[in-house]
């Protein structure tokens, strides 16, 4: 048990010092529950005012994992032609040996292609702030073969162990009538130095994010618009690549009012990844999901897979002139 410690404790060092390995995004997977997060065009994209939040606890079964939390406001503001969005993020790893916390503005511009089809195009800037609890680190010269952590390290801590900087992301979303949405998303498009070592450079790789969906009626509409009680299912696929890491989720939800239920598979193009399944709640004012990662690659899931959470709060919108359409995303 202490060499496994031992072991995802020294892969955090690599990681956060940039000497060996790259960091990696933290990953939803309710991507379309955090839209702020999956795509800065999503900004706006319910119309009125909303709040969202998001938990994920990634493999609990294993000492000092991954737990993330987001917190999200955006609106749609006609005098503007699109949404505005904030976004609050805190990503803690190792039982919070490395802490990153960040905070973004997003503006999303509105160009409308006819009467139910538009083109959003996102911008987003980020600032960073990275810490290291330096006393919650150990390293194996700490090690003794009897005793265990008895000794005291001959590492030496860097400079600063705190860090800020900029960041800049945008994306672009088409959204056609009612039943089709693709996106693109370009993160980190300075590829800022993140390292905490100022003779080594660690830089944030650019992300790109591909996304696209679409909504199919398992009942005959009687009209030209869809009733949000109707049942429905919403095959989507999402692929996802940072420097050498490529991931692909795909699945469907299933939405029968107010319950909505979903199944997806995550893998990159060598190795199986997770089967993650959904339970979400959908009121007219908020939404409520659950889901679970079942980790299925070589990891098996002893590391307890994923436990992920979200919530939406939609505020009732201000008196506009004109109607505006939302984008028919999924919820979760």
């Amino acid at each position: 048990m202490v060499k496994k410690l031992s072991y995802l404790v020294m892969l955090i060092i690599l990681v956060i010092t940039g000497r060996v390995a790259v960091a990696q995004d933290p990953i939803f997977s309710q991507f379309y529950a955090n839209p702020l997060y999956l795509n800065p065009a999503l900004a706006g994209s319910a119309v009125c005012p909303r709040l969202t939040f998001n938990y994920r606890n990634q493999w609990p079964a294993i000492a000092g994992t991954y737990v993330t939390y987001s917190a999200a406001f955006d609106q749609y503001w006609d005098r503007i032609s699109g949404g505005v969005g904030f976004l609050a993020m805190n990503d803690q790893a190792g039982e919070g040996a490395l802490t990153t916390t960040t905070f973004s503005g997003i503006y999303s511009y509105r160009l409308t292609l006819n009467r139910r089809s538009f083109l959003h195009a996102g911008f987003q800037a980020t600032y960073y702030q990275r810490r290291i609890d330096w006393d919650k680190l150990t390293f194996p010269d700490m090690i003794d073969p009897r005793f265990g952590f008895v000794n005291q390290t001959q590492e030496k801590p860097p400079p600063k162990l705190s860090i800020g900087f900029a960041d800049f992301s945008t994306g672009t979303l088409l959204n056609l009538g009612e039943s089709f949405f693709a996106g693109v998303a370009v993160h980190h498009l300075t590829q800022p130095n993140e390292g905490f070592y100022s003779d080594i450079s660690s830089k944030l790789n650019m992300k790109l994010t591909v996304h696209a969906g679409g909504i199919i009626d398992l009942k005959r509409k009687s009209g030209s618009n869809r009733n949000p009680e109707d049942p429905t299912i919403s095959p989507n696929i999402l692929y996802q690549m940072q420097q050498h890491f490529q991931q692909i989720n795909y699945g469907l939800y299933f939405n029968r009012s107010p319950f909505v239920g979903g199944l997806w598979f995550r893998q990159n193009f060598n190795n199986a990844d997770a089967f993650i399944m959904l339970a979400g709640f959908e009121q007219s004012s908020f939404k409520l999901g659950y889901s679970y990662d079942l980790t299925v690659s070589r990891l098996t899931n002893i590391t307890g897979g994923a436990h992920e959470v979200s919530f939406s709060w939609l505020f009732p919108c201000p008196v506009k002139k004109k109607k505006i359409r939302t984008i028919n995303c999924p919820s979760f």
